[in-house]
């Protein structure tokens, strides 16, 4: 959760087909349709379906024109700024965002309208939105290594947008029929808008071909060429994107690599590319120590000041709250809400802001809500805050029930609501649950709860000669030496000159 502006809201884990429903109120995920009608396929499939890509000049299926992308793309921005956050350094905002539009300037579409944001998620990840939005996360951001490395990842979502890889892909699918699903649930205010909302959130889980992969590269690498950089960064952005995948203290597979499916070796393709190019670099600009200092003291990792996990009690030592999920359950802490799903994903709670309306009231309004019965309710104190529960059924749109519970609870003027829902012939399994679960929320006092810190990335100016090995020891890290290496590109026996800057990551 970040701060009073939300949780970090949370994308539901897989579900069982006896759970793939549309429920009113509950967070942040939605569904659309792309569906053409057979007679008007008949008719564009015949004759005006194509358009000339700006990057390749040829002729192409394009079912979406660029107002319609634009304004998808723009949708899809604020499904991301709200479903990741927005990183809270202006400083750093405005760098990228700098950069990212002296290579869009450049590009084959510079007149559209160009954002480049860095979300506050840990995730190594970067995605581009069709349109011209493009984010990089704060993850990916402690793995770089120069300048010259980020603008190849700049380059690279810029290429997707400028190729129109995102329209191709939905034309297609519209083309086909086919359905562009994104997750099961939707807030009721949102199901006069559910096209439109859910269209943008589902442009977050597109992925793309390994053609378009290899053409997203070749114009990362055109980019960056031009405007001076050194493409051999780009090499070594991917070894490092590589690294990332293995090794101790990694998290797996990057999301940059796993929604960018890899075209072959990147590496070796970059090297290619450098001598058709028939160009010297020697020259080219890297910028490594101003990008490094400029990371200096970014959030590495998860920041536990938006909340965080301790076993099953879900703690956050800003808004100094606690409660706990059922034990098995899979969590997820976002910027939107804190979801937690049962293991066999047929039950799910949720917690999220509900604005400062006093609990009885926000609970007549949310009961009050078409097609929703109430089977009793109760403004007993919870743990001392003032609160109202009530329990209810909905009807979900295949027809089925749903039944859960519904509370909101109020701590220091600000209303949190809980929902916990399940299909109804299992409410009486998961009644007990439920309870407990909303039963636990309470005001956090721990002091050493409320104080945790993030870590942060610091910058060392070697004062000597040293292994990476040996910077450990002397400067520790609170990460493996595994990864320290990796976020420093640096072999831990290799002798570091005088003078380099290190990266160390610290627990302040």
């Amino acid at each position: 959760m970040h701060g009073c502006s939300g949780t970090r809201a949370c994308m539901p884990p897989t579900a069982s087909a006896t759970d793939r429903i549309v429920l009113e109120a509950t967070s942040m995920t939605y569904r659309t349709h792309f569906r053409l009608r057979a007679a008007t396929l008949a008719v564009v499939t015949a004759c005006v379906a194509c358009a000339t890509n700006p990057v390749t000049g040829r002729r192409e299926l394009s079912l979406v024109g660029e107002g319609q992308e634009i304004s998808m793309g723009q949708e899809g921005a604020k499904a991301a700024a709200a479903q990741m956050g927005v990183y809270a350094d202006s400083n750093i905002q405005r760098y990228v965002a700098a950069l990212g539009q002296s290579i869009a300037k450049i590009g084959e579409r510079p007149s559209l309208p160009w954002s480049f944001t860095v979300v506050d998620d840990p995730i190594v990840n970067a995605f581009a939105l069709p349109g011209g939005p493009i984010f990089i996360s704060r993850g990916i951001l402690a793995y770089m290594n120069s300048e010259a490395q980020l603008v190849s990842v700049l380059g690279h979502e810029v290429g997707h947008v400028t190729a129109k890889h995102s329209v191709n892909q939905i034309s297609k699918q519209q083309l086909l029929g086919g359905l562009l699903t994104v997750g099961m649930i939707v807030r009721p205010e949102l199901q006069q808008v559910g096209n439109l909302a859910g269209q943008g959130l589902g442009l977050l889980f597109l992925k793309y071909g390994r053609d378009d992969e290899t053409q997203a590269d070749d114009l990362g690498f055109r980019y960056m060429t031009r405007i001076g950089y050194d493409p051999n960064e780009m090499a070594e952005m991917f070894k490092t994107l590589e690294r990332t995948s293995g090794g101790s203290g990694s998290r797996g597979t990057p999301e940059w690599l796993s929604t960018h499916p890899d075209p072959g070796n990147r590496v070796a393709k970059t090297a290619d590319r450098i001598t058709a190019s028939k160009q010297s670099f020697a020259g080219a600009r890297i910028e490594r120590a101003a990008f490094l200092r400029r990371m200096d003291g970014i959030i590495f990792g998860d920041d536990p000041r938006q909340g965080y996990f301790q076993q099953t009690a879900f703690i956050h030592p800003t808004l100094k709250f606690r409660f706990n999920f059922p034990a098995g359950w899979q969590t997820k802490n976002a910027a939107q809400a804190v979801m937690g799903a049962s293991a066999k994903g047929d039950a799910q709670i949720t917690l999220e802001f509900a604005g400062s309306m006093a609990p009885q009231q926000a609970l007549q309004q949310f009961l009050g809500q078409e097609g929703i019965k109430a089977f009793g309710t109760n403004t007993n104190a919870i743990n001392g805050l003032a609160a109202a529960v009530g329990q209810f059924t909905a009807p979900s749109q295949d027809g089925t029930s749903l039944a859960g519970y519904v509370a909101f609870v109020q701590l220091d003027g600000t209303t949190y609501r809980l929902l916990a829902i399940t299909p109804q012939p299992l409410i009486n399994a998961y009644d007990a649950i439920f309870r407990s679960t909303i039963g636990s929320f309470q005001r956090l006092t721990d002091t050493n709860l409320m104080n945790v810190k993030p870590m942060r990335m610091r910058l060392v100016q070697l004062p000597r000669a040293m292994t990476l090995t040996e910077f450990n020891v002397q400067y520790p890290s609170a990460i493996p030496i595994a990864q320290l290496s990796v976020i420093n590109a640096m072999s831990p026996g290799v002798i570091i000159p005088t003078g380099t800057l290190v990266k160390r990551v610290v627990a302040e």
